[in-house]
């Protein structure tokens, strides 16, 4: 896993510049735990922090090859599931290994194939490589975007980190935010390579971003393709098990203590499920972990989003899989903290609004990390195989814009209400979504033959597989790289959503239900009660101690009336959600409260310029 950091110069000597190099590599010490390392040149500074979870003693970073040619360093994040493979495919071609890492099979890749390594590799992955042979820097990131990965073209060169934060430790990044930035922070529509902070911007998934003296090109090595697919619906499914069968193997390679993240939910338990059968052959036992809220079993109001509560789910799964099974039951105290709060925003550098539903997730992360170092996840498996309300509401299939956001405004309103009118004006974010939606749909391939039904149905599914699911990923990555805990997404394995993908609409919901293809391919090893299972959402508490909780610490920043946050918080709103009777806290107002303590809170921790004109 780890953290990245580096910066290249071609117009000053960056040997002297060590002390820079160790501000920005130290912003990553909660990536990377186990151990930290830096390597300069004069064009480049290379800064890594490690957690270790392959070949503990030999995996140390930055690693470096010397060539007749020149050095050839990497700083490299992630894991890459088929290492076995390539290692035995590069020994063949004559390379010599002197450790049993990934990381040295990625770099000794590169030197035998160059950056089309990236083609060859199965995996989450961000990296960095200085080839000294050509004096150049050349970053790449895996396909579906699940190791983040930043960079800052400079005018002799470049910063890079796994997090702004590290280059914002830089003095050449200022701290700044124009009204671009803002509008991607409202809108949830995850504009690619936009990284809201001025000037910086995302190494893309799928993408190669090489810099050198002459300036930087980017070249696009995997994206989404449309293609025909053949396959009857008995092989469909035959094909998704195989793959998902292949995918957890590989995912389970560790060595260091596994885990799952079990909701009681089809893609969480099919995936521990799988899980449990490939340990049992070793004799050993698959431990799971869920999140709960204090009385929320007992005290459960179903509602439009969630019909049922998780816990007797999850607890059928671990029943039936024998799982070594923990709850981590939180109180609304701790959803509230604002401790817990700075520490959600500043691992997200950004301040998102997500409320308990990230503080939740922080906290279960923290937890798993007193017991194990890598926790496979259910995540995406929504966007793969179609399991949201978007997928089935008439409403959301036929508008001309992103499918989530006609629902999220059913459901949670806008907490955009929160700020002030002239800056709502300025930000017209209605235009910012249109355009952007309009952007996402441009380049959709439709196949010859396609229904007008299946074509918008394609589109929806590859929005979901573009757009929206690199927010939820960023949020994982985000909030267990935190805490130094590697989360692993198996429904992310580009061939599975290669594959799923161009099966028609009507293989996907063979059945009328969400994720057929999904639960059919997995029906044999899940609980009955799972495989009739509705789906419902990540968990947010329903205790109205939340609430009030929010409400107290709002008004304890309204009792602050300087503070920068009123230059964009509308007051008057503010004060009317801090004393609304607690019965008559609606989504919206909730969400209101989290995103104006989250921009208080953010403001305090950055000290952001704000460009909002």
């Amino acid at each position: 896993m780890c953290g990245i950091a580096g910066w290249v110069s071609f117009d000053r000597d960056l040997r002297t510049e060590g002390g820079t190099l160790d501000a920005m590599t130290e912003t990553m010490a909660c990536r990377g735990p186990d151990d930290r390392g830096t390597w300069t040149d004069r064009s480049v500074g290379l800064g890594h922090r490690r957690l270790a979870i392959i070949d503990l003693p030999g995996g140390r970073q930055p690693m470096t090859v010397e060539t007749p040619q020149g050095t050839v360093a990497m700083v490299y994040s992630g894991e890459t599931y088929n290492f076995t493979e390539l290692r035995g495919e590069l020994a063949g071609r004559g390379h010599r290994f002197t450790t049993d890492s990934d990381t040295e099979v990625v770099l000794r890749g590169y030197l035998e194939w160059g950056e089309a390594v990236a083609e060859r590799l199965n995996g989450m992955y961000a990296f960095a490589i200085w080839d000294g042979r050509h004096d150049k820097l050349v970053m790449i990131r895996d396909r579906m975007g699940i190791k983040p990965f930043y960079w800052f073209p400079t005018a002799d060169g470049a910063l890079f980190g796994s997090e702004p934060k590290a280059i914002l430790a830089n003095p050449l990044a200022p701290a700044r935010v124009r009204l671009d930035g803002f509008r991607e922070l409202f809108t949830m529509v995850k504009t690619p390579g936009h990284a809201v902070w001025d000037g910086m911007r995302e190494v893309e998934p799928g993408t190669v971003v090489t810099v050198d003296r002459t300036g930087h090109r980017r070249h696009v090595y995997w994206e989404l393709q449309t293609r025909p697919h053949t396959d009857d619906r008995d092989t469909s499914i035959a094909t998704v098990r195989s793959l998902l069968d292949d995918i957890v193997r590989r995912q389970l390679v560790a060595d260091v203590p596994r885990c799952t993240l079990l909701s009681g939910g089809l893609d969480s338990s099919a995936m521990t499920a799988l899980a449990a059968r490939q340990l049992a052959e070793h004799g050993e036992k698959v431990r799971s972990f869920a999140v709960d809220f204090v009385g929320q079993a007992d005290n459960f109001v179903a509602d439009e989003l969630r019909g049922t509560p998780d816990t007797p789910f999850v607890h059928d799964v671990a029943r039936v899989c024998g799982t070594d099974h923990q709850d981590i039951v939180l109180d609304s105290h701790a959803l509230a903290d604002p401790e817990v709060r700075a520490r959600v925003v500043r691992a997200r550098d950004l301040p998102m609004g997500l409320g308990d539903m990230d503080a939740s997730l922080y906290l279960l992360f923290k937890a798993i990390r007193e017991h194990s170092t890598v926790a496979l996840s259910g995540e995406s498996a929504d966007e793969v195989f179609g399991g949201y309300l978007q997928f089935f509401d008439e409403e959301a299939r036929r508008a001309d814009a992103f499918p989530w956001l006609v629902q999220f405004s059913r459901h949670f309103g806008d907490d955009a209400d929160v700020l002030r009118p002239d800056l709502t004006a300025a930000l017209d974010l209605p235009s910012y979504v249109g355009d952007s939606y309009r952007d996402a749909v441009s380049g959709i391939r439709r196949l010859d033959g396609e229904s007008d039904f299946e074509y918008r149905m394609r589109r929806i599914c590859h929005l979901h597989l573009t757009r929206f699911v690199r927010i939820l990923l960023d949020r994982k990555d985000r909030a267990s790289m935190a805490v130094g805990l590697e989360v692993r997404v198996p429904f992310c394995d580009h061939r599975l959503v290669e594959y799923v993908y161009n099966t028609p609409w009507a293989l996907k919901s063979f059945d009328g239900r969400e994720k057929s293809l999904l639960r059919e391919a997995t029906a044999d090893v899940l609980p009955k009660s799972v495989y009739d299972r509705v789906k419902s959402p990540y968990p947010s508490t329903q205790d109205p101690k939340y609430a009030v909780a929010l409400q107290d610490h709002a008004k304890d920043l309204l009792a602050r009336p300087s503070h920068p946050v009123f230059d964009l918080v509308d007051r008057e709103r503010l004060h009317r959600a801090a004393h609304r009777d607690v019965p008559q806290i609606t989504q919206a107002s909730r969400r209101g409260l989290e995103r104006a303590l989250d921009l208080a809170l953010w403001l305090d921790l950055y000290s952001p310029e704000l460009v909002l004109s």
